[in-house]
């Protein structure tokens, strides 16, 4: 089921999302300084191609560690975030149209969300749950 959800995603609008992620992962790059954010925007734009079998989660950091997490996601908000943010949320619009895109909806939510503040998360795969007996 999540490969027809990528596929299904993947073909309208995982594909433009996930380049538009590449694209400011490039323009972050440029710069020696921007290279911590290329680094992010490139891991959240494959994952924003693929995302169905993997989840969104704190990375476990001390009080060093969410101040800059908080620098970086300012600075990022300021320089790109906030325009894949909105792309997310046309996305999700469109996508809540109907009642099969809701799903699709959701996850544009979650990367929107993901878009605004991408330092202090990680992307881990879903683990199967045993099913109860």
């Amino acid at each position: 089921m999540r490969l027809l959800g990528n596929i299904i995603w993947f073909l309208f609008g995982g594909l433009v999302m996930g380049i538009g992620w590449w694209i400011a992962a490039i323009l972050s790059a440029i710069t020696i300084i921007g290279i911590p954010w290329a680094i992010a925007a490139f891991r959240i734009g494959t994952f924003s191609f693929w995302p169905f079998g993997r989840e969104i989660v704190d990375k476990p950091s001390g009080a060093a560690g969410k101040t800059l997490s908080l620098l970086g996601n300012i600075i990022w908000i300021l320089l790109c975030g906030w325009w894949l943010a909105l792309g997310h949320l046309i996305s999700a619009l469109l996508c809540a149209i109907t009642i099969i895109g809701i799903p699709f909806a959701i996850q544009n939510i979650k990367l929107a969300a993901l878009a605004l503040a991408p330092f202090g998360k990680e992307i881990v795969p879903i683990h199967s749950r045993p099913a109860l007996a």
